[in-house]
């Protein structure tokens, strides 16, 4: 009840249209409750009483009332749809800006299928609680109610005969609807795990079929499609049970209506017709409730999604802005680190009480071995994660304090794995400002080395990448990714081994277009390729998250440590350099 009590605070925005296809339902259930009484009315003064003028009534009325109930059902239909769609449509929405929202930490700790499953699948699971289910139950819960009135209008003695069965259904509906909610939760979670399997195995068509690994593909995909088939078939297995247990205890009852009342009729208590049209109310009474049964088992399912849902819009918003947070002015690029550590996880320290100053416009190379903790500098300083202790400050300002909107539109990131979007080279340069003229886009593809080529291409900037921008080059994709932070123009920029995977002549160009990017900006050049920082103004060592060197590439090769060790390595051939 919690969960569908937290539904309908979305449905608040609607309740006028949801007022209205109410009453459209009511009035449509209500021509199911009349049609006992004009069996009656046939039975008792019809063909008792040979009475004309009631057949003529009572064809007439048949006409008049399928027609308004007609009407009706158009109405409850397609403003329920109405109001079903937007909510759907407002949950959607809400959890979408909800995984934007969230740090970092939720999407090192989820798989990217589960959380494509929330948006789709959980969302959708929910649209039949809101929309078919919810017409059934309001339109079966009125036809219930009215037959029981009427039960009670023709004879409540029997009525309360009756009722006898009820505590039986209740108690039966209680027990399945629990086990039916949990497994509705394990098939949402079976369906996730198979969303997940599937985007896996598409995004990595590559590497699959380089390893020729279809067929171990396929067994997993039919390992999770398994799973959700036994999910599936264990709550088939308990709607299944509930059903004819309804229906049996109903029958029992329909059973001892005909014998109670079928003495009272010999007894002259009551009419052949009021008999009938009582067992047609009780009747009414039965399949409302198995079909109750059916809603409420749906609806459980359905909880069980929204249970998901919900789950991911409580979630607490680790990096967020601080209350009282100030936009951060535009910055001239000083950068400091006052005794930072951070971890993952708890107890297993990333960065460990480091400390760095760095002056505006200067270039940092960051070098070490792999898990010393450079790519984690690079998302502390625009706060993908908090640290756990100690400062970070730009032009001597806590970037805490700040709000991350302002903080992060000054911080340019060009990665090792560039992501362009499914979309044209010109849609994929702008992304990086929004606002830029036509001009802005092409002069930041020329700074990048990219001009060229796009020309070259089918359509030139307006030429759709395909997913991940799979129709270009490494080297081409990298200068793309380079155009739109030059676009974006920050005074703070991080490379993080934007060079490492390409080949020789791309690294050259992309190099090229890397420098002219750096010029006037604050650059963090996170390297595994020495060669590329060998001329930075400053190279920070770090090892196990300590920084242990600092110093021109001249001054680290005579201190004869780690950094002259890994550079002897790397260029054992070249030792002249």
């Amino acid at each position: 009840m919690n969960l569908y009590t937290r539904l309908t605070a979305y449905i608040k925005p609607y309740a006028k249209v949801l007022v209205a296809a109410l009453i459209c339902t009511v009035l449509a259930a209500a021509g199911n409750l009349y049609l006992p009484w004009i069996i009656r009315d046939m039975v008792d003064k019809v063909l008792s009483e040979k009475d004309a003028f009631m057949l003529n009534m009572i064809a007439v009325s048949i006409v008049v009332i399928f027609i308004f109930r007609g009407i009706f059902y158009f109405g409850q239909n397609y403003l329920m749809s109405y109001v079903g769609q937007h909510v759907i449509i407002d949950i959607r929405g809400e959890v979408f800006r909800k995984l934007q929202r969230l740090s970092m930490s939720f999407y090192d700790k989820n798989k990217t299928g589960t959380i494509m499953s929330y948006v789709t699948n959980d969302v959708n699971a929910l649209q039949g609680a809101l929309i078919e289910n919810t017409i059934e139950l309001v339109t079966e819960g009125f036809i219930l109610i009215g037959s029981i009135c009427a039960m009670v209008y023709l004879d409540w003695r029997l009525t309360v005969f009756t009722f006898c069965t009820f505590p039986i259904v209740l108690w039966f509906m209680n027990f399945f609807g629990r086990k039916i909610r949990r497994s509705g939760g394990q098939i949402q979670e079976a369906t996730a795990d198979i969303t997940s399997v599937l985007q896996e195995s598409v995004s990595s068509a590559r590497v699959v079929k380089s390893f020729v690994r279809e067929a171990y593909e396929i067994l997993r995909f039919d390992q999770e499609n398994m799973a959700n088939f036994k999910a599936n078939m264990r709550n088939s297995r308990y709607m299944a049970t509930l059903t004819p247990t309804i229906e049996l205890v109903a029958a029992l009852g329909v059973t001892l209506i005909l014998w109670y009342g079928g003495h009272n009729v010999i007894d002259g208590k009551t009419t052949p017709g009021s008999l009938i049209a009582f067992l047609v109310y009780a009747v009414n009474i039965s399949n409302p409730i198995k079909r109750i049964t059916r809603v409420i088992g749906n609806i459980q399912r359905a909880l069980a999604a929204a249970q998901r849902v919900f789950n991911v819009l409580d979630l607490p918003e680790e990096v967020t802005d601080m209350p009282g947070a100030k936009p951060l002015p535009p910055v001239k690029g000083a950068v400091t680190f006052e005794h930072v550590s951070f971890s993952y996880n708890p107890g297993e320290e990333v960065i460990h009480d480091l400390s760095l100053s760095v002056q505006p416009g200067q270039i940092i190379g960051v070098v070490g071995p792999s898990g010393a903790g450079k790519s984690t500098i690079a998302s502390l300083l625009p706060r993908f994660y908090n640290v756990d202790s100690g400062v970070i400050r730009v032009d001597g300002v806590d970037i805490a304090t700040v709000t991350l909107d302002s903080l992060r539109e000054q911080v340019g990131i060009v990665p090792q794995e560039t992501l362009l979007f499914n979309g044209s080279v010109y849609d994929n340069i702008k992304y990086g400002r929004l606002d830029a003229t036509e001009e802005e886009v092409v002069s930041a593809a020329k700074a990048a080395n990219a001009h060229d080529f796009i020309l070259n291409l089918p359509q030139g900037y307006q030429t759709k990448l395909g997913d991940r921008g799979v129709n270009i080059s490494g080297g081409q994709r990298q200068r793309i990714a380079i155009a739109r932070a030059i676009l974006k123009d920050p005074r703070i920029l991080i490379l993080d081994e934007a060079t490492s995977a390409l080949d020789t002549e791309s690294e050259r160009i992309v190099q090229d277009a890397l420098n002219r990017l750096m010029i006037g900006r604050t650059a963090f050049v996170i390297a595994h390729r020495l060669s590329t920082i060998k001329n930075a103004d400053r190279i920070i060592v770090l090892d196990h998250g300590r920084l242990i060197e600092d110093g021109t590439h001249g001054q680290l090769m005579q201190l004869n440590g780690l950094y002259a060790h890994l550079y002897q390595i790397q260029y054992s051939s070249k030792k002249e350099e």
